[in-house]
């Protein structure tokens, strides 16, 4: 439990600032945050001051040049943590001690011991610290979870999930294991949060697989095979120099689901579910919902409440250190 927010008026704003000009804040973060109706961007924060000049003019705030000068300003209640997944932890720690509420990109750190210690240290200090994970915050996957308890596939038997995208410039962070790179902690991130997110826990790594391509120094796809303790199997598979492909399949005794466009959808994306029986298929489409603007809802509602769960956050940290320490390399 953390302590609430001090709430005067329904149309309360928190004060955010933003710690570094990475593509999702200027791409998805940013925008969302400026059209949010309880959210004012403060500042965005970068040691380089010409692009915090750059960016902060594009969504009308203030820019700081440095990190600790950011998190210095009495009047930023909260920070957004774009940086780099190794940075994560010396960044989160920084802010947390500077007393500000925390949404930080996923994974929260490399570490599970480290993720532990964080919401340890943000629970201490009556703060929170929200892994910014926003497919799980779309309406869709819920619908998901509806049909497989009312029965509509009879027992659950299976996971199939994927997540793949083009191949990067060869000069991208994700490339660089200092930064805390590779395809696991990039997209598979993805593939393991789906399983936590729809199967009951706690899930145990059975086996797993990481690449990596001709001179790289990091993995580039991977795969990993989970099991619930009811004997669910989830067969999980993630790539950065594929196809894109963003999809799930849930099997059952009598049927199954099909998720396609699940992780990445625009806000304006009316999705579908696809339900195969034995008497045929059926599609359930559903209105567009935005999964940015929801996560910023979940965000300002736990600081506002006090209220939130780092079990699954916890859970996905724990499976992806095992999947990387149970890995079979590459050759």
């Amino acid at each position: 439990m953390v302590t609430p927010a001090p709430n005067h008026g329904e149309r309360q704003v928190l004060r955010v600032g933003v710690m570094g000009c990475a593509e999702i804040a200027r791409r998805r973060m940013l925008p969302a945050m400026r059209a949010h109706p309880l959210i004012e961007v403060a500042a965005v924060a970068s040691r380089d001051a010409a692009k915090a000049a750059e960016t902060a003019g594009l969504f009308g705030c203030r820019p700081v040049v440095g990190y600790d000068t950011l998190l210095a300003d009495d009047t930023v209640q909260a920070v957004y943590v774009p940086l780099p997944a190794a940075l994560h932890a010396r960044w989160v720690e920084a802010a947390l001690a500077a007393g500000k509420h925390v949404l930080a990109e996923k994974p929260l750190t490399t570490d599970p011991a480290c993720t532990r210690e964080l919401l340890d240290q943000a629970r201490a200090r009556g703060l929170v610290l929200m892994e910014n994970v926003m497919f799980v915050h779309h309406g869709r996957h819920e619908v998901v979870r509806r049909l497989v308890a009312d029965g509509a596939i009879g027992e659950l038997r299976a996971l199939h999930v994927t997540f793949t995208i083009p191949r990067l410039p060869d000069d991208d962070i994700r490339h660089q294991p200092e930064l805390g790179g590779g395809s696991l902690f990039d997209v598979g991130v993805y593939p393991v949060r789906a399983a936590v997110h729809l199967l009951p826990g706690p899930l145990e790594v059975r086996g797993a697989v990481l690449e990596r391509g001709p001179g790289r120094r990091v993995d580039t796809a991977g795969a990993a095979l989970l099991r619930s303790p009811d004997g669910v199997v989830a067969h999980l598979t993630f790539g950065m120099e594929d196809a894109y492909r963003s999809r799930y399949e849930l099997s059952g005794s009598t049927g199954r689901i099909l998720v396609d466009r699940a992780f990445t959808p625009p806000a304006d994306h009316a999705p579908q579910i696809v339900v195969e029986t034995r008497d045929g298929i059926r599609t359930h489409t559903l209105p567009p919902d935005d999964q940015v603007a929801n996560t910023l809802d979940a965000f300002v509602a736990a600081v506002r409440t006090g209220h939130l769960s780092p079990a699954d956050s916890l859970a996905q940290a724990d499976l992806l250190a095992t999947i990387r320490q149970t890995a079979v390399p590459s050759r």
